[in-house]
């Protein structure tokens, strides 16, 4: 067969191919993995948006819907949207949802409302963490990554990766939401778009407690710390933009009048694609940190996230930043001990015969 030939044979298996597709009417995706993602909470606004983000990012063909309450009017939406080259499958049943599971991300806890603090959602919450956490274990001991969005997110996480058996890296909380506020604040006021404002980022709690870094933050290639306490940039507007930020989720129920569903729904959904092997995290991540300053606490890092999952390393900023830290640090282990007294986790010194990653 001459070179010709050959070119002519592939173009028609090419275009049989495409002829093919198109008589099955099927919209064909390259997903990054063909294995199972379970979205927990998928009935509530956030799930249902991480439903529709997975499947428009093209992140996996197999995608379960679990809730206590139905999620399948959630996946006929997704299956009226077209998307008819993936498996979703909606269901109550705990076992199903989780078996053969490989990526899980879960919502599913009570939302904070109007005057609530992420904090007054401790008990209740973490007892759902419990559960998730024991479910890993027995139905999906080899899921590759967990996502824990729901709040206080640096506890529920850590309750979850104790129950799961499942090592640090493993499991990640959302704290880039608040990373991601300081920067559109910052680029709404400097008038710039968010991609001008570089070095951004929060640590500690996912809360009022959290730290606020500006020390390596750049506002369109000129240094934030050089602009603070300019005419341009007064430090009392810094110091309340700080305070702004740490009380974004309640400025998001006072405009909008319930909780943040569609930005902590779109950055989980990147937060898994990277743990897929896809584009990796742009923003800190929660994660179980053990130092001689810090200790058996989950609680957000200066991070890596990828296909191997949470890398970290203690973020260093100007001192009062440090100290703002070990504050949050502090505010954290308090919430950790009251779990403790709740009777919902064990004393620490146990907590290797639950874990022993930990």
């Amino acid at each position: 067969m001459s070179v010709n030939d050959a070119e002519l044979r592939i173009n028609f298996v090419t275009l049989q191919a495409i002829e093919t597709r198109n008589n099955l009417n099927c919209k064909i995706m390259a997903f990054l993995t063909n294995d199972k993602l379970t979205i927990v909470g998928a009935a509530g606004m956030i799930g249902s948006n991480m439903a529709q983000t997975a499947l428009m990012m093209g992140l996996t063909s197999e995608i379960c819907l679990y809730d206590v309450f139905s999620p399948e009017g959630v996946a006929e939406e997704m299956r009226q949207s077209g998307f008819d080259d993936v498996n979703i499958v909606a269901t109550t049943n705990a076992e199903e949802a989780f078996r053969g599971a490989k990526y899980i991300i879960s919502s599913g806890g009570a939302p904070r409302k109007a005057g609530m603090t992420r904090e007054d959602l401790l008990a209740g919450n973490c007892k759902i963490a419990e559960e998730l956490g024991q479910n890993i274990r027995k139905y999906c001991p080899d899921v590759k990554h967990v996502v824990i969005i729901f709040n206080p997110a640096d506890l529920t996480g850590l309750v979850t990766l104790l129950y799961s058996g499942l090592k640090p890296g493993q499991v990640t909380t959302l704290a880039g939401l608040d990373t991601t506020r300081l920067q559109s604040a910052l680029a709404k006021k400097f008038g710039v778009m968010q991609c001008e404002i570089t070095g951004c980022a929060t640590y500690g709690g996912h809360g009022e407690q959290m730290a606020v870094f500006g020390s390596h933050v750049t506002v369109k290639g000129r240094k934030l710390t050089d602009i603070i306490g300019t005419a341009e940039f007064p430090t009392e507007e810094w110091e309340q933009m700080k305070i702004d930020v740490t009380k974004g989720g309640a400025k998001i129920i006072e405009l909008r009048g319930r909780s943040s569903f569609q930005s902590p729904s779109y950055l989980s959904v990147e937060m898994i694609r990277a743990a897929m092997g896809g584009e990796p995290f742009r923003f800190p991540v929660g994660t179980y940190v053990k130092t001689d300053k810090y200790d058996h606490i989950m609680m957000a890092m200066k991070t890596t996230m990828t296909s191997e999952g949470a890398k970290y390393e203690v973020p260093q900023g100007l001192p009062e930043e440090n100290a703002k830290l070990d504050q949050s640090y502090e505010h954290l282990c308090k919430m950790r001990d009251e779990l403790v007294t709740l009777g919902i986790v064990p004393a620490i010194s146990k907590w290797n015969e639950i874990n022993p990653n930990l």
